[in-house]
């Protein structure tokens, strides 16, 4: 089999490297297709894969509709030659080409944004969600009891590592935040501006009270929260993610990968989060602030909250077993959805529960 997954984002990567690791040691073909995005080429070269860097995002509006033509032409370029027997990830550029030449496509979504509406309707052959409460895509989708975080973050994959602790200067009982800002320049960002700059300065020094501090940014950091700026390898974070105290932040994906983890979260965005909602609603792992300033201020004093709570990691660690209970194994449902499809669409369509054989 020849499989072409595209990478529009570095999770994207985590959340099929698994699977590709799975059938390269079976022999098949699996080659990556990437823009230059933050660490996504840092992440392909470290897990050793096969991958074609297409160019770097465009950043403004007449950009990214350029790149709309650009990247689905280099992307057709490469198919030809490749030859892909099936495709696979979230992408405009893939779920095109892949129809073009007739193959099928794979998708997984968790943003539900109006873009996955018309991908999974028009483009993909089937496009595969959690089964928390959202708006539901059309018949293609296949609602499974997972998060995408789960793909690579199951405790039947990951466990984290002690070492990147000593990566942090840190020692064992040593309490530390992790505070996430993104770029805002996706194309589904528009409108949002994040938390205020004073608001980041004083979330700083707020934790700073009670915990070390470090700043995980998309982009670049003024000079007064530089120096705040977490220096560890990238496949590192998720071990520093599940080591801290707190994680707090405007990324939805980090925010879950802290959950998942067993770490509090804090979210800070104006756009509902349907898998954030349902960590915060149903197991209390989460909590979700908009991005208004009388809000930003609530994030703040509920991290400080937090973080004077004792043994608070042994509680959420418990909310955690309680939530992986209800869980399939995502990956390992994934590599039996591809391996065998287009049967698989069809097991899983007329028997559902089918997907609890993957516990």
């Amino acid at each position: 089999m020849r499989i072409l997954i595209d990478i529009g984002h570095p999770a994207h990567i985590h959340y099929f490297k698994l699977l590709a690791k799975y059938f390269i040691k079976k022999n098949d073909i699996v080659l990556f297709v990437t823009r230059d995005k933050e660490v996504t080429i840092d992440l392909l070269k470290h897990y050793k894969f096969n991958y074609i860097n297409i160019g770097k995002p465009f950043k403004s509006t007449t950009g990214k509709l350029f790149g709309l033509f650009w990247f689905s032409l280099r992307l057709g370029f490469i198919a030809l030659k490749y030859k892909p027997d099936i495709y696979l990830n979230s992408t405009f550029y893939c779920s095109f080409i892949g129809r073009v030449f007739g193959r099928p496509v794979i998708g997984i979504d968790d943003t539900f944004y109006k873009q996955a509406y018309v991908l999974s309707k028009y483009l993909y052959s089937a496009i595969i969600t959690g089964d928390y409460p959202h708006p539901n895509l059309n018949k293609k989708e296949i609602s499974v009891a997972a998060y995408q975080e789960l793909l690579y973050l199951h405790p039947n994959y990951f466990t984290p590592d002690k070492k990147v602790l000593n990566e942090l200067g840190l020692n064992e009982n040593d309490k530390y935040v992790i505070i996430r800002f993104v770029s805002w320049q996706a194309s589904h960002d528009v409108g949002h501006k994040g938390m205020l700059l004073e608001n980041k300065i004083r979330a700083v020094k707020e934790f700073q009270k009670y915990a070390k501090v470090f700043i995980s940014s998309e982009s670049k950091l003024p000079s007064e929260l530089e120096t705040f700026r977490i220096k560890i390898v990238p496949h590192h974070m998720h071990d520093a993610l599940a080591f801290a105290s707190l994680v707090i932040g405007e990324s939805f994906t980090m925010l879950s990968e802290a959950v998942i983890l067993g770490t509090p979260a804090i979210l800070v965005h104006n756009t509902k989060c349907y898998y954030l909602t349902e960590q915060k609603e149903r197991y209390g792992l989460s909590f979700i602030f908009t991005e208004s300033e009388t809000d930003q201020s609530k994030a703040i004093g509920k991290g400080i909250e937090l973080l004077n709570i004792p043994n608070i990691k042994e509680e959420w660690q418990k909310r955690r077993v309680k939530m992986l209970a209800d869980k399939i194994d995502y990956t390992a449902f994934m590599i039996w959805f591809v391996e065998n499809y287009p049967k698989s669409h069809r097991i899983i369509k007329d028997n559902p529960d089918y997907q609890y054989k993957f516990k």
